[in-house]
């Protein structure tokens, strides 16, 4: 059994069987005539590691992740509670009054954290990050969540651009968890945040676009599709931009792979065309005898389109300003559609690419049997 790192695994694909194949005859071939040996052949992914019971709750939001969250929020000597004070913010998760006191003065929460940050203010402004009664890096991961959206709420940041930079830290984090915080509603033009589990279809798109960095050995895209995923809930215009910036890298790649000259003043456009040359993505194409032709050539013609239409997206809507001066700014909606979009035309394209490929070589390797 060969053990092949999951994103290469991906990319094999339909190719699983006839790799085993070659590699059955080249291990048989180095096996004396007379060995009684038995052996056989199997691909298969290397399986991650298993959760640490210790270090991942069992709500799926690891403590490495929140530790790593509020440290941001030190290094950034973020205020925490923002414009409320510390019993007003934590009244809005926590009954106060029914958490026992630090303070033997004190009969409750409520009483302990009013003296101590409000009349004396003797405590550190990050004293509730470790204060056992709230439990943030241990507790239920919908606690911490909850948390983090008050963190950003309206009332208590009504300053947009500095809850934008505070969703982002937040969103680079909760998505090495499968999370993320995204825009429910507006309260007075600013937005009101809640959790939100990325869904599977959404991870593994990005898992196959980072394995798809891999196979081409481009730097630039894996840091592309990095971008994207963090930016679509703080940053829609930019995720958007990326997603043309993605289809773009993955073009000249392809085309730098064939050997086809790219002029700098090429535009998306003229790359998705030449691509589609190159590797005989057009419709035309396809035989009329094929079964379903019309429907395949829509389909690839659809394919082509979409990234066009990505590069005009951003001049169409960008934050500018609708017929009767309505804000019509990007939501992250758009930018899903935009990179879902992008990373579906690279996905077909890559696999194409490896199809022509493994073509190629197959016609090669017959010619030189031939030919000895």
């Amino acid at each position: 059994m060969l053990e092949v790192p999951a994103g290469a695994f991906a990319l094999l694909r339909q190719k699983q069987v006839e790799l085993q194949r070659v590699i059955g005859n080249a291990v048989q071939a180095s096996i004396p005539p007379e060995a009684q040996d038995y052996y056989s052949v199997y691909l298969t992914p290397v399986l991650e590691p298993g959760f640490n019971w210790r270090e991942e709750p069992s709500e799926g939001l690891s403590r490495t992740v929140r530790r790593n969250i509020l440290d941001g929020l030190r290094m950034e000597q973020v205020n925490v509670f923002g414009a409320m004070p510390d019993p007003e913010f934590l009244s809005r998760i926590f009954e106060l009054r029914r958490l026992p006191s630090t303070d033997s003065r004190f009969k409750d929460a409520a009483g302990d954290i009013y003296q101590h940050r409000i009349n004396n203010d003797d405590w550190d402004q990050y004293w509730v990050f470790d204060d056992d009664r709230f439990a943030l890096l241990d507790g239920p991961a919908d606690t911490f969540l909850r948390f983090l959206c008050e963190i950003v709420h309206p009332l208590v940041r009504p300053d947009r651009a500095e809850t934008e930079k505070i969703v982002q830290h937040f969103n680079d984090q909760l998505h090495r968890a499968g999370w993320e915080l995204v825009e429910e509603e507006r309260i007075a033009a600013r937005p009101r945040y809640i959790p939100q589990q990325l869904n599977h279809g959404g991870r593994e798109a990005i898992e196959q676009a980072k394995a798809v960095a891999d196979f081409l050995e481009a730097g630039a895209m894996a840091r592309q599709i990095e971008r994207m995923q963090n930016a679509i809930t703080a940053d829609p215009e930019v995720a958007i931009g990326t997603a043309k910036d993605f289809v773009e890298s993955c073009c000249k790649t392809i085309l730098g792979r064939l050997g086809v000259e790219v002029g700098k003043s090429s535009d998306i456009n003229d790359l998705t065309k030449r691509v589609a040359k190159e590797l005989e993505l057009v419709p035309d194409d396809v035989s009329d005898r094929a079964k379903g032709a019309d429907n395949i050539r829509l389909i690839l013609r659809n394919l082509a389109a979409m990234t066009n239409h990505l590069a005009e997206l951003r001049g169409r809507y960008g934050t500018g300003h609708g017929p009767r001066g309505n804000h019509r700014g990007l939501q992250p909606r758009h930018a899903r559609l935009a990179v879902n979009a992008a990373l579906a035309y690279v996905w077909f394209v890559v696999d194409t690419y490896q199809a022509r490929s493994a073509l190629k070589k197959g016609a090669g390797s017959n010619r030189n049997q031939t030919g000895g």
